[in-house]
């Protein structure tokens, strides 16, 4: 009797160290579903054709020249850290021009204001380019996350 209970202890089955990833491969499907179902949803907008440009950051060490465009069509510039002065078109160009003689590489921005007329804004970007500037940029305020 003793043999029979001592072979009967030794034939025991182990613990399996496995684990069981059964649960984590159905959680996997139903994931799969999930995403295969709203891929195509993300992708819905409107198609834009937007231009190339190879427009690059500005880095310039000199205070840059800023044309303001006001509500009544009136322009400023400021040059450097003066406060500025409201001048006429032909002004405009004639200080612009003389700037850009001693500059060829002049940076000029225009910041319109809110209500100005675009075509105001428009029009100070061509009286600039009578005045030679090579390049203009348009300044704008950063979005308050309406």
């Amino acid at each position: 009797m003793s043999t029979a209970f001592s072979t009967r202890h030794r034939k025991r089955h182990k613990l399996k160290a496995e684990i069981n990833v059964v649960p984590y491969i159905d959680v996997m499907l139903v994931l799969l579903i999930i995403f295969m179902a709203t891929a195509p949803l993300l992708n819905l907008g409107v198609d834009v054709d937007l231009p190339d440009s190879n427009a690059k950051a500005i880095n310039t060490d000199k205070k840059p020249i800023i044309v303001s465009v006001n509500v009544n069509g009136e322009y400023k510039i400021k040059i450097g850290d003066t406060d500025g002065e409201i001048v006429n078109a032909a002004t405009l160009v004639a200080r612009v021009e003389q700037l850009t003689q001693t500059n060829k590489d002049l940076t000029v921005f225009v910041a319109g204001d809110r209500d100005a007329s675009y075509s105001k804004v428009y029009d100070a970007m061509v009286l600039l380019q009578q005045a030679k500037v090579a390049r203009v940029g348009i300044m704008s305020q950063p979005g308050q996350g309406k």
